[in-house]
């Protein structure tokens, strides 16, 4: 965890440092790990600096999630976008990286998807300004693969999004969760997801 004490900061790293710390409090102590008062004195600021950019935690956990949001883009997109890549291969690529991003931030990974804001209708703006383009490059990703012939061609492409994603989530919160707390067998489960979404020939 970051340490206590006075630093200084330039104009906009405070709020990146912010997130950082609070990202690292929930990936370590989970959501009720996190507070205000704990964050401020992680950095190593006074509550006032930290109100100014996020004035409660609801807002500080949307920040955090939006945050993640960002990151997984970035992974998906290195995983799934590369068009020197062959589709089939790009397609593997995702799911990989898809689960194994998820077991790998289990707690940010629920802050993201799970009940805490979006079951309670807590989502602001600005997580929903990056969460529902996080979703609509999936679609043009498996709107994309269908189009190469990997996917059904008979069936939308918001239909068959929507399926894998699920399966995806499916598989990465069985694993997080504990149900299958051995996670050798990630590689194998992913295999097998990768091949039940391609159409038989």
């Amino acid at each position: 965890m970051p340490s206590s004490g006075t630093q200084t900061y330039h104009h906009g790293d405070l709020r990146s440092a912010l997130l950082d710390a609070a990202t690292s409090r929930i990936e370590h102590q989970g959501i009720d790990g996190l507070s205000l008062r704990k964050l401020a004195d992680d950095v190593g600021v006074s509550r006032s600096a930290l109100y100014h950019h996020f004035r409660d935690k609801n807002a500080l956990l949307n920040a955090v999630a939006a945050n993640g949001f960002a990151n997984w883009i970035a992974m998906t997109s290195e995983s799934g976008g590369d068009e020197t890549v062959p589709a089939q291969v790009r397609m593997k690529q995702f799911v990989y990286g898809y689960v194994h991003w998820a077991v790998e931030h289990p707690q940010l990974y629920d802050l993201m998807f799970g009940r805490p804001i979006w079951k309670n209708d807590l989502a602001d703006d600005e997580l929903k300004d990056v969460a529902y383009p996080a979703f609509q490059y999936m679609l043009s990703l498996i709107t994309h693969w269908q189009q190469k012939g990997l996917l059904l061609a008979d069936k939308p492409a918001l239909r068959q999004t929507q399926v894998i994603w699920a399966t995806l989530h499916g598989l990465a919160k069985l694993v997080t969760d504990g149900v299958y707390a051995d996670s050798a067998h990630i590689d194998e489960m992913c295999d097998c997801a990768v091949l039940m979404l391609l159409p038989k020939k």
